[in-house]
């Protein structure tokens, strides 16, 4: 009993928190339809036997309409669900009462009713009476991709800030999709004995659904206001690796493309890593050296995904600054996906959307494990800045640090300074956040040449022996 005990407590946390998701099952027989839910806008999403709709246009390829089925199904599978059909409509734009057309309404009907289905989930984003009119022709939970992506975030955050987040973003998507029950439960004023209003006072006052959005928005300014406060807390770490110079490099990309592989193979960090969409979404921080010892800091951010919900973004604004102040976006991609352009593309337009999109930038196509030959030849004509690596076997990661190292901001100052014996810790200073070019042991002390940003230039100048910055 007691060695169970300690390999329970020798377990990586990232791989204990993945026992715990993997422990957790879906009941089997617990149903999801409207005539059990009291109150729909309230519901869990407790995703179970699904059938996919989606509308595909006549400008995209079958390919395109393929794989775009292919990623919502992922997401379903994510957040807990079974597939069972899919139905695809061609048309150019959704019908805006019902999302598909009258016919497909009707077709949809009968497969929910054939297979058993319980929810429908729809591949765009639903406006609020597409939502409720096609709920009420199906008879079954109809949810958006928008709602869907978020159920996968609101399981998979830890942390506090990442849960106030993921509240954050379904509270704002929640406030414009609420639903009423009719006037007879709008609030009434009352008599003179109740508020004392008397004659034309009384009468239909807050209905249920103003009351409901009048407390969302109370929710949603305080959490906003609790995560400016996270986001000070932050801020105040960030601004001291500013000030020291501590270069930070960041690693962005598509949702599952082996970013947390990456950031555990090069630092150990023990983040968790699952084959599953949006696994990791509080962004973690790790030390790292350069060969000359030089400190830098690597750290791993939410996935992004094609046609990501503008809600999320602002929600997740303060973790998504990390990328915005990188001096360098490692931006890992999926080199077995079918479309590894297209998810580029979708990364590109994120960045774009949070103001990253001039910071430096270096591709890294994972995974060429699980290719052939002949699509690895492929990936090099049409990426030639690209590193290719793949994470679980090591391979091209020595170049890839290589690579990060030669693209580290440069250092601004070249000075001599002689650094008393005692004063070992300038010294380790310097190693940490420098670039040592010679060290020599002397009677007086250690006199070292070194580029070191403006900074420990400055903290050195007491040591200078010689300020070479105007020979740079």
């Amino acid at each position: 009993m007691a060695e169970e005990s300690f390999d329970e407590y020798d377990m990586d946390p990232g791989e204990a928190d993945l026992a715990d998701r993997i422990s957790l099952r879906r009941i089997e027989g617990i149903r999801t339809d409207l005539h059990d839910i009291t109150e729909v806008e309230y519901r869990a999403l407790r995703l179970e036997r699904v059938v996919l709709v989606g509308i595909g246009s006549s400008s995209l390829s079958d390919a395109e309409v393929h794989r775009s089925f292919g990623e919502l199904q992922l997401l379903a599978e994510t957040a807990g669900s079974h597939v069972l059909a899919g139905i695809m409509q061609s048309r150019s734009v959704p019908d805006p009462a019902t999302f598909l057309g009258r016919g497909k309404v009707t077709e949809l009907t009968t497969v929910v009713s054939t297979v058993g289905a319980d929810t429908v989930i729809c591949d765009g984003e639903l406006t609020p009476a597409q939502l409720r009119n096609l709920e009420d022709r199906v008879g079954v939970k109809v949810i958006d991709r928008t709602a869907l992506i978020l159920d996968i975030f609101a399981q998979h955050a830890k942390s506090k800030e990442g849960k106030a987040q993921v509240e954050l973003a379904q509270l704002m998507y929640l406030r414009q999709r609420l639903r009423g029950w009719g006037a007879s439960l709008s609030r009434q004023v009352g008599g003179r004995a109740a508020s004392g209003a008397g004659i034309g006072g009384r009468g239909p006052g807050e209905t249920k659904i103003e009351t409901d959005r009048r407390r969302i928005s109370s929710r949603i300014s305080r959490l906003r206001a609790q995560l400016k406060q996270m986001k000070a807390n932050r801020d105040v770490k960030r601004a001291e690796r500013v000030r020291n110079k501590v270069p930070s490099v960041a690693i962005v990309g598509y949702t599952n493309a082996g970013k947390s592989s990456l950031l555990n193979r090069l630092t150990h960090a023990g983040v968790l890593v699952d084959d599953s969409l949006f696994a990791t979404l509080d962004p973690t921080t790790r030390r790292c050296e350069t060969s000359g010892g030089r400190e830098y800091t690597m750290t791993d951010t939410v996935g992004f995904i094609r046609r990501l919900p503008t809600d999320l973004v602002e929600a997740f604004a303060s973790t998504l600054e990390e990328s915005m102040s990188a001096d360098l976006l490692v931006h890992v991609v999926d080199g077995s996906d079918p479309d590894p352009a297209g998810q580029i593309a979708a990364v590109h337009e994120v960045l774009s959307t949070i103001d990253a999109a001039s910071i430096p930038e270096q591709i890294v196509i994972n995974k060429i494990d699980l290719v052939d030959e002949h699509t690895v030849a492929g990936l090099r004509a049409r990426f030639p800045d690209a590193l290719l690596v793949s994470v679980r076997t090591g391979e091209g990661l020595d170049d890839l640090l290589h690579r990060v190292e030669e693209r580290l901001p440069e250092l601004d100052a070249l000075i001599q300074v002689l650094i008393p014996y005692e004063r070992g810790d300038l010294l380790d200073r310097v190693h940490r956040q420098g670039a040592v070019e010679s060290i020599e042991h002397t009677a007086s002390g250690t006199l070292v040449v070194a580029r070191v940003g403006s900074a420990l230039s400055g903290f050195l100048q007491p040591y200078v022996v010689e300020d070479r910055t105007a020979s740079l």
